[in-house]
C-alpha cells in the first residue's frame, strides 16, 4: 500500500475528482478526511470508504471562510495526529467572459479555488514543517496553463494556483514539504454536465468537442486522482513545484 499509515485532508472532496481521490488513497492505506458544503453526500461517501475497509471522517467546510479551514485543519489534527497529504480540490466554474462575468462569480472562483488553497496550506503547514515532511497538492487545470475560453476567472484562479505551487515548493523544501498542481482536461464530473448546460449545449456536441485530443476520449474522475496519488506518494519524492497535465493530450494537441 502506497499510503499506508498516511492522513490526507481533501477539500471538494463530496464530489467529482475528490470523491474518487478519497476512496483511491482509502485503497491504498490512507486515513481521509474529506471536507465539502454537502452533508449528505460527505457522509455516504465515508459510509463508502468504511465499508470497504477504510477510515474515513467527513467535515462540513466551505474554504471560502478562514475559520472553517482552520477548524477542519484542527479536527483533523485531533483526530489523527498529522497531516501528511493535503489535497486541494475544491472549485466551481463559470463559463464567463470578463464583461459577462459578475463580481459576485469572480469571487466565488478566485475564492473557491486560490483564496481556498491558500487558507488550508496556511493552517497546514505548522504541523507539516513541524514534522519535516508532507506533500499538498492543488488541483489546477490544463486551462491554467493555456487558457480558454469563456472561462476568464476560472483561468485566473487555476492558473494563480500553478505558480503558487513553484513558491510554495521553493520555500518548504527545504522543510521536507512538497507541493505540485495536477491539471486536469476535461472530466467527466457534474462540473462538466454543468458547463455544457450553462452554455446551452446539447451533451453529445459538448461531449464530442470534449473528447477532440490526442486520446480519443474524455477523462474519468478515477485518471486524476491516479495522478494525485503518485504526487502524494513516495513515488514522486523528488518531484516538486511541478504541474502534471493529466488531459488526454489536449494541451500537447
Amino acid at each position: 500500500m502506497r499510503l499506508k499509515d498516511k492522513v490526507a485532508l481533501i477539500t471538494g472532496g463530496t464530489s467529482g475528482i475528490g470523491t474518487a481521490t478519497a476512496k483511491r488513497f482509502a485503497q491504498e492505506g490512507a486515513a481521509v478526511v474529506i471536507t465539502g458544503r454537502d452533508v449528505e453526500r460527505g457522509e455516504q461517501i465515508v459510509q463508502d470508504i468504511v465499508a470497504t475497509g477504510g477510515e474515513a471522517l467527513f467535515i462540513r467546510s466551505d474554504v471560502r471562510l478562514a475559520a472553517d479551514c482552520r477548524n477542519a485543519v484542527n479536527q483533523t489534527l485531533e483526530r489523527f495526529g498529522r497531516v501528511d497529504i493535503l489535497f486541494n480540490n475544491a472549485g466551481v466554474f463559470h463559463p464567463k467572459t470578463i464583461p459577462e462575468c459578475t463580481e459576485e462569480e469572480w469571487d466565488e472562483t478566485i475564492d473557491s479555488s486560490l483564496k481556498g488553497a491558500f487558507l488550508m496550506s496556511k493552517f497546514v503547514l505548522p504541523s507539516m514543517i513541524e514534522r519535516g515532511s508532507g506533500s499538498i497538492i492543488h488541483t489546477s487545470s490544463g486551462w491554467g496553463i493555456l487558457g480558454g475560453d469563456k472561462a476568464a476567472a476560472y483561468c485566473a484562479a487555476k492558473g494563480g494556483l500553478v505558480v503558487m505551487a513553484k513558491a510554495m515548493a521553493i520555500d518548504h523544501g527545504p522543510q521536507g514539504i512538497r507541493v505540485n498542481c495536477v491539471c486536469p482536461g476535461d472530466v467527466l464530473t457534474p462540473m462538466l454536465a454543468d458547463d455544457a448546460a450553462k452554455r446551452g449545449m446539447s451533451w453529445d456536441d459538448y461531449a464530442a468537442g470534449a473528447a477532440d485530443r490526442p486520446l480519443g476520449r474524455i477523462g474519468t474522475a478515477e485518471d486524476i486522482a491516479n495522478a494525485v496519488l503518485y504526487l502524494a506518494s513516495d513515488e514522486s519524492s523528488f518531484v516538486t513545484g511541478e504541474s502534471l497535465v493529466v488531459d488526454g493530450g489536449g494541451v500537447a494537441g
